[in-house]
């Protein structure tokens, strides 16, 4: 090349990048929005090898160095990441609606899952039917008023199982038992009579032993990382064989859910021909098969795979997160003996030794409550909350965020936000007590069930629930770790999977409290 053309080429190059600079300087100057800030990642894989296998928590530890709002490029997704209370309620008060959908999970796309959910769907006329079910038809406190003997009878059995357990050998030998795994099958059963009308672990039904072992199978593999949400155009590769395993269990629950509700129908039709009318028994299958839509902005009625996904996702929800949240409060309770002390000795005042803890009992257990608040914080079920997506191109925070990015809101973080919080990683259940904190979306502070339009909405029934199990387990029972558990060395890591239980189950001991 000639030296003219040198000179020509130099010229040019100190123009583009003397432009370059300017636009930039002016850009800042003018207070121009830019992205959150956060740490720098790999080429192609971003920061999805930084996270570790506790993301909630390593996310936490970097809101020191980068502040409350971050920003990850996680494999070929935009990710942001909200981690404090004050910007929590910048997120649900001022932008919700501009984050009202959610991040496309790969796997609940099997089998067209994603098209009858409820907390995947978009923000749209089928989600607001549902969540209107949901929410004055199913859950009201009316219908949960009318349940409360169902959710009594399945504690009560559970307790029974524990009892059984607690007398065995090696109960008195120190072995402790699983008792997240007993929670679990007690809320199984509780959904599917709510749900259905019956024991669906019962040893005598066939359908609801395979309809637990398919649910199982789901929760299992909607729990596991999966490469192709963060890279969509593996999609066809099902490097982990996920896909598979989830199409073969999704199948299978949708299947026998589909006779449960073709079982209904035939039922409601042979005793309204013989009676004239149906019977009274209105359980939440009932309130799906008799929804009427005004056929213009709403379905007419909802299809057999609405339902049957409607079904599967009440499952999903509810069995997991209950489970790990009474774990991990017995597991606080066993490390901070005068909290238990006190709980159980408010219990045994309130109730007394000649009957059972019932719903009714709940508002007059404020320690319980306090108990609970206190694990939910510390512990929320899905420490990311359901990851969000913005609908647009918005401005948060002064901070550019483009359409499509993904959103987690880390509960767990917000939790433990040392501006909220005195001495915010200790277990004091007194921090609650007198105080009207709750968690049903208006304290941004605390927000184990979320907040805003896609808050769950479960969470008056998971309120009952999860007090009447835990009032339960300590008004029946006292309980002592298994004798391998040292609380000094106590391994109190979590793991992510549909909700965040301990990475080492909870072994314990349980004895029959004296009369």
């Amino acid at each position: 090349m000639t030296e003219p053309a040198n000179s020509f080429f130099m010229l040019i190059s100190i123009l583009l990048v003397s432009t370059a600079l300017f636009v930039y300087l002016r850009r800042k100057k003018s207070g121009s929005p830019v992205l959150p800030p956060g740490p720098s990642g790999w080429p192609i894989f971003g920061n999805m090898f930084s996270l570790g296998t506790m993301p909630h928590r390593t996310l936490a530890g970097l809101r020191e160095k980068y502040g409350p709002v971050i920003w990850l490029r996680l494999g070929s997704i935009d990710t942001m990441a909200i981690l404090s209370s004050r910007a929590a309620t910048e997120f649900f008060k001022s932008q919700d609606l501009n984050f009202a959908d959610r991040a496309d999970i790969n796997l609940l796309r099997c089998r067209d899952y994603h098209k009858g959910s409820v907390v995947l769907a978009p923000y749209g006329v089928y989600w607001r039917v549902m969540r209107r079910l949901l929410t004055t038809d199913m859950l009201v406190a009316k219908q949960l008023n009318e349940t409360a003997p169902i959710r009594a009878k399945c504690v009560e059995s559970m307790v029974a199982w524990i009892g059984e357990a607690a007398s065995a050998d090696k109960a008195r030998h120190g072995e402790g038992i699983h008792l997240a795994r007993f929670v679990f099958l007690m809320n199984f059963n509780l959904l599917g009579n709510l749900m259905l009308s019956s024991d669906l672990v019962d040893p005598q039904s066939k359908a609801g032993s395979e309809f637990f072992t398919a649910m199982t199978g789901l929760i299992e593999w909607a729990g596991r990382a999966n490469i192709v949400d963060l890279f969509p155009w593996l999609r066809w590769l099902d490097l982990q064989g996920l896909w598979r395993k989830m199409d073969r269990d999704m199948g299978k629950a949708m299947s026998i859910a589909s006779d449960l509700v073709r079982e209904r129908i035939e039922e409601k039709k042979k005793k309204k021909m013989k009676n004239g009318e149906d019977d009274d028994r209105r359980d939440f299958l009932d309130v799906l098969l008799d929804f009427e839509g005004n056929g213009k902005d709403e379905p007419a009625k909802l299809s057999e795979k609405q339902i049957n996904t409607f079904i599967l996702e009440l499952f999903l929800a509810g069995t997991e997160t209950t489970s790990s949240t009474i774990e991990w409060a017995l597991t606080e309770l066993l490390l901070n003996r005068d909290s238990m002390v006190e709980v159980q000795a408010e219990l045994s005042r309130v109730i007394g030794s000649n009957r059972k803890v019932q719903e009714t009992d709940i508002d007059q257990l404020p320690y319980l409550q306090a108990v609970m608040k206190e694990t939910l914080r510390l512990h929320p079920p899905v420490p990311f909350l359901v990851p969000r997506r913005a609908t647009r191109d918005t401005i948060f925070m002064g901070y550019n965020v483009p359409k499509n990015t993904q959103v987690f809101v880390n509960a767990w973080a917000i939790g433990r936000d040392p501006d909220v919080w005195e001495d915010p990683m200790a277990f004091k259940p007194e921090r609650f007590v007198g105080s009207k904190l709750d968690y049903k979306g208006q304290h941004l502070e605390f927000i184990p069930f979320g907040a805003g339009r896609r808050m769950c909405a479960g969470v008056s029934l998971a309120h009952r629930v999860l007090h009447l199990v835990l009032g339960s387990l300590l008004h029946e029972f006292d309980w002592e770790f298994d004798g391998s558990i040292d609380p000094k060395t106590i391994d109190m890591r979590d793991k992510v999977g549909v909700a965040t239980r301990k990475y080492v189950p909870l072994l314990v001991v349980p004895k029959i409290r004296a009369a």
